[in-house]
């Protein structure tokens, strides 16, 4: 626990000492089996790795995004994403993952952003949205497998409490859109667990851990302040004065959000996509990564193949983590009809001569094929139940920080 005058900011300037400290040490250890694992795992089911470029002439994922450059007297992009790249060695190699940064111009300062991160990215010929679903859990499991059984010392470090890591190695629940949406707006039970009426219970419980908290500070300081105490009786209070000031924050947090979260659910839009809140009320009812697929096509990429049973959903899927950890992973079948990605092409108005070459992975022969991105920080976040996402990585940049 960093000293009361050493915050946040504080230590994000000397991040360059603070990766010397026991917790930063556990985490990037924890990083460090994580990449390992992703490796070893496509490796072993036979995929190639390929590198896509960093500089791009064209958005992946929407232009508002976008970090632009100049590029020898040209406008180019740091790229969101290797994925177009991806499908083009895919179409050459069968099954081929990219792993390396990507960057994303979002003006965020949540605990789950940051501008400059590493994703890894597959790509599979001939494999529907299913398919690419079984590839996903099989990656996690790989990976929290590799954790669990090398990182245990870390994880103590952390104080992470293991139990949730070692349910996510049994079968992940896999819910459409709508099933998802009742579950959030509290139509649907899960396990007998509603959502809004567990938020409600834990925002009852969460006030009275506050008045507890909240006494066990005054009569400890009041103890100390009176005098007659002797000095290891008084450290000794004083550090658990110390950590309840620490929990007494996290729980005024929780008693700010869960108000949020529960209007949030109430009054959630039928075709939206789903917002931070969204994901930690679905995620929270789960002790496993949930994968929610078949979403509204008008919220997701262009590049999603649509749904042949229904049109109005576009065949992606998103991987979210338990704990209220939401979204790390986001993939799905990609679309090989070349006049529907003209038309989604124009409807996201983006630049068409752009594009041709993409356009082109489907003139001159496509066939069925599928991927998705797993955020590597996120990862990491999760796995070691992080805060912050910036402690994910050794030289977080994000919105407003560019140093050290």
């Amino acid at each position: 626990m960093p000293k009361k005058e050493h915050g946040i900011e504080f230590l994000a300037d000397k991040r360059h000492l603070w990766l010397r400290s026991k917790r930063q040490w556990a985490i990037m250890r924890i990083r460090n089996t994580i990449s390992f694992s992703i490796h070893k795992y496509f490796q072993s089911e036979g995929f190639m790795q390929m590198d896509a470029p960093i500089f791009t002439g064209n958005a992946c994922e929407g232009t508002s995004t976008l970090f632009e450059t100049e590029y020898y007297g040209d406008t180019a992009y740091l790229s969101q994403s290797g994925q177009l790249y991806g499908e083009a060695m895919a179409m050459a190699m069968g099954k081929i993952y990219t792993f390396g940064p990507t960057f994303r111009a979002e003006k965020s300062k949540t605990r789950r952003h940051l501008s400059e991160f590493w994703m890894v990215e597959p790509e599979m010929a001939f494999h529907d949205i299913f398919q690419n679903m079984d590839c996903i859990e099989g990656m996690m499991k790989a990976i929290i497998t590799d954790v669990l059984e090398q990182n245990r010392a870390e994880l103590e470090i952390l104080d992470r409490d293991v139990r949730v890591l070692e349910s996510s190695l049994k079968e992940y629940p896999r819910l459409t859109y709508d099933e998802a949406v009742r579950i959030i707006k509290g139509e649907q039970d899960v396990h007998g667990v509603n959502s809004i009426k567990s938020l409600e219970t834990e925002l009852s419980s969460k006030e009275e851990e506050r008045l507890a908290l909240e006494k066990d500070i005054k009569d400890r300081s009041d103890a100390i302040a009176a005098g007659g105490m002797k000095k290891g009786k008084v450290n000794f209070n004083q550090t658990q004065i110390d950590k309840a000031k620490q929990t007494l924050a996290d729980v005024e947090e929780d008693l700010r959000n869960i108000p949020q979260w529960i209007e949030s659910a109430k009054n959630f839009e039928y075709g939206n996509d789903f917002g931070g809140s969204d994901e930690t009320v679905i995620t929270r009812l789960f002790d496993s990564p949930i994968m929610v697929y078949d979403w509204p096509h008008a919220v997701k990429a262009f590049y999603l193949k649509r749904n042949p049973e229904n049109e109005a959903f576009a065949r992606g899927v998103d991987v979210l983590a338990p704990e209220g950890y939401g979204e790390i992973v986001g993939g799905g079948e990609r679309e090989t009809d070349r006049d529907k990605l003209v038309s989604k092409i124009n409807e996201h108005q983006l630049p068409m001569e752009e594009f041709e070459w993409y356009l082109d992975l489907r003139r001159f022969g496509s066939v069925p094929h599928s991927g998705f991105g797993l955020g590597l920080e996120r990862m990491v976040t999760w796995i070691c139940k992080l805060r912050h996402v910036r402690e994910s990585i050794p030289f977080p940049r994000m919105y407003g920080r560019l140093k050290p």
